[in-house]
């Protein structure tokens, strides 16, 4: 079974939340960090991606970005964010357009992460755990959470519900891409069912973002021997019933030595072509394509039903399209194949494409149940499966190792 903890979160102050709370580390670049912080002195960018204070020419992993976080993390936490006096789980909720989703903030077990009872879907790559585990240990503090579900469970929902209804807000604030952000401490009376019910009834924790940051954690872990709290990995954990994947498109520079006629002609040979359709596939096994200035339909005629890998949507397209007529073998590497996070939309896709990129692939979403199956058959999904909205504000829980 599942071990979460609760700890001594470091928080900001209610009128101040608003400030500190910024989008993760790895959704944006150096420049639009620098951005997002103008006449924002506490942004919680400041310390999980400090190279924005630093000249370009600085590589994002010298040792003055790890040490720039750390002073930016010490100044924060002498002058704003403060500790809880008592080890506690919270809540987290989230609203975006009309849709909520509320997860329990505590911290999951690093040894449990190790034997795969927190099950991840993803290969990580070195250079950023390496970035993330040096982030962890020179700041002494995971700056932000692993991003986890779990299959629906009612002793949990009843106490987040009871929360929301009778507690007052830690923090409640609408960021300025119009997400809503509440939070809430779960009072000490609920901690011990709480750990019982994650404990006894929920077997299985699965990774839906953050596989870094889960990684880096372990590594972290591994480097002070266990000492501390390096053996908890911050997390906010969701019941799955309440999370939504969005697509995650591709886009492709050129049509490897192919004519628009000639490319039709090869998809013909592993499905069903249709002229004038939906930017938008309309169920697993079809994929949406634009090209010319139309977009086209493609409905997969071979698909593999008995594996959870080769059937998912990336897969066949991956193995039936991308690599066999366009001959990109390795998606991860081949500078020709870009993606795009569904957040952007389809008019993100007619845009690369009329600019001139050959053409973009509209993906039906990856589904929280194919995402278990695959993590529970213990294997990994092709790169950019998942694409999860709304992103989990960093800063608004820090915990100390």
């Amino acid at each position: 079974m599942s071990t979460v903890f609760p700890f001594r979160a470091y928080l900001p102050p209610r009128e101040n939340a608003s400030q500190v709370a910024s989008l993760p580390y790895d959704v944006m670049t150096r420049q639009e960090a620098r951005q997002a912080v103008e006449g924002k002195s506490l942004s919680f960018l400041r310390v999980t991606l400090s190279d924005l204070e630093l000249p370009d020419e600085i590589s994002s992993y010298d040792e003055k970005v790890y040490a720039r976080a750390a002073a930016n993390f010490k100044k924060l936490t002498e002058g704003v964010l403060a500790q809880d006096e008592i080890a506690s789980y919270y809540v987290y909720s989230l609203v975006m357009d009309g849709r909520r989703q509320t997860g329990i903030v505590g911290c999951a077990s690093v040894p449990e992460y190790k034997a795969g009872i927190v099950r991840r879907h993803e290969f990580t790559r070195k250079e950023k755990e390496d970035d993330r585990t040096r982030h962890i240990l020179t700041t002494g503090a995971q700056t932000g959470p692993v991003f986890l579900a779990y299959r629906d469970n009612q002793a949990l929902n009843d106490i987040v519900a009871k929360v929301m209804a009778e507690e007052k807000p830690l923090f409640d604030f609408v960021a300025d891409d119009g997400i809503g952000h509440t939070g809430w401490r779960i009072p000490a009376n609920f901690t011990a069912a709480v750990a019982e019910a994650f404990d006894k009834q929920v077997p299985i924790l699965y990774i839906a973002d953050g596989h870094h940051r889960a990684a880096a954690a372990a590594r972290a872990f591994d480097e002070k021997n266990g000492a501390g709290e390096s053996g908890r990995t911050m997390a906010v954990i969701f019941p799955a019933s309440q999370l939504k994947i969005l697509a995650y498109n591709r886009v492709v520079k050129d049509l490897n030595g192919m004519t628009a006629a000639e490319f039709l002609a090869k998809l013909a040979t592993v499905g069903t072509v249709t002229e004038n359709a939906s930017a938008e596939p309309g169920a697993a096994g079809e994929v949406s394509f634009y090209m010319g200035g139309k977009w086209y339909g493609l409905s997969f005629t071979e698909r593999h039903p008995e594996d959870p890998i080769e059937n998912l949507d990336v897969s066949l397209l991956q193995e039936q399209v991308l690599d066999p007529m366009l001959g990109i073998q390795d998606p991860r590497r081949d500078h020709r194949i870009d993606f795009v996070g569904g957040i952007r939309g389809t008019k993100e896709l007619e845009k690369r494409v009329d600019a001139g990129e050959a053409v973009a692939f509209s993906m039906y979403p990856t589904s929280l149940a194919q995402l278990m199956r695959v993590a529970d058959a213990n294997g990994i999904m092709p790169p950019k499966s998942t694409w999860f909205e709304p992103k989990l504000r960093d800063g608004l829980f820090t915990h100390l190792i």
